[in-house]
């Protein structure tokens, strides 16, 4: 399975990212990529007022993706933001292609490092799954990655290849906590982690202000055994790269925690 790691520096403008989002499907579909992972908040980054600019998923925003999706040919899976029911919005992953539409709400928020994501975000209840190109695909976002439950969740739907989109906090020690994280995930359902990020702000002369996660860069894939297989720095950028299906049996069958596991 080739999949493009799609890592941008996203606009407080949902317009202006759906360029964007726009040139890097065209650049992963040119290269033969049957999955273009965004990030979280694709649509537009932290630090600015959710509920305005908040849309519902056959808004103008996700119908624009899923039109883009479809014209490359490509599985697309896009970070933004839905109205909840009261008053905040839910940090929606947008999961669209030829023959596909389906989203994830965001389960676990990101109530740490003195950032309090559910005062404006409402949590999302069901974990999400979904086929592309004949391999099972589990997404999930950001703070989803310190519970390793979900992920060995998706794996037992039958998972082989789990998203994690994120918009990663900067901070001391958190470009390491992402890394070992990612990789530990992997270990954990013995699948391959497709972890894109937002890049860092500052690499396009952007300084973020505030306590907003705005992204650090460094997404990464790492393999069922918890290797790095491939990785991007801080800047912007897209990373094409396959992922073999029989790495997954192999490590399912070397390491068997799935199957060994109690509770």
């Amino acid at each position: 399975m080739r999949i493009a790691l799609c890592q941008i520096v996203s606009t407080p403008e949902p317009e202006a990212n759906l360029d964007l989002v726009a040139d890097a499907i065209r650049r992963a579909a040119a290269a033969g990529a049957e999955l273009a992972v965004f990030p979280e908040a694709t649509m537009a980054c932290f630090g600015i007022p959710l509920a305005p600019i908040a849309e519902p998923l056959d808004g103008p925003w996700a119908t624009e993706v899923r039109k883009l999706a479809d014209e490359a040919g490509i599985a697309v899976v896009a970070g933004m933001f839905t109205p909840a029911a009261d008053d905040r919005v839910t940090n929606t992953l947008l999961v669209t292609g030829p023959g596909l539409d389906a989203h994830y709400d965001k389960i676990h928020l990101y109530d740490a490092f003195g950032f309090a994501e559910s005062n404006t975000v409402a949590p999302g209840a069901a974990p999400l799954a979904v086929d592309v190109g004949g391999t099972r695909v589990g997404v999930t976002t950001c703070y989803d990655v310190r519970f390793p439950g979900l992920y060995t969740t998706l794996a037992d739907q039958g998972a082989s290849v789990i998203v994690a989109a994120a918009s990663w906090g900067a901070g001391e020690g958190k470009r390491e906590q992402w890394e070992l994280l990612v990789r530990a995930r992997a270990l954990d359902s013995t699948s391959w982690i497709v972890a894109c990020g937002q890049a860092d702000p500052r690499t396009t002369g952007v300084e973020p202000s505030g306590k907003a996660p705005t992204g650090i860069g460094y997404s990464t894939v790492a393999t069922p055994i918890g290797t790095v297989h491939a990785q991007l720095t801080d800047s912007p950028d897209v990373l094409v790269t396959d992922l073999d299906p029989a790495a997954v049996e192999q490590a399912r069958a070397n390491i068997p925690v799935l199957a060994n596991r109690r509770f």
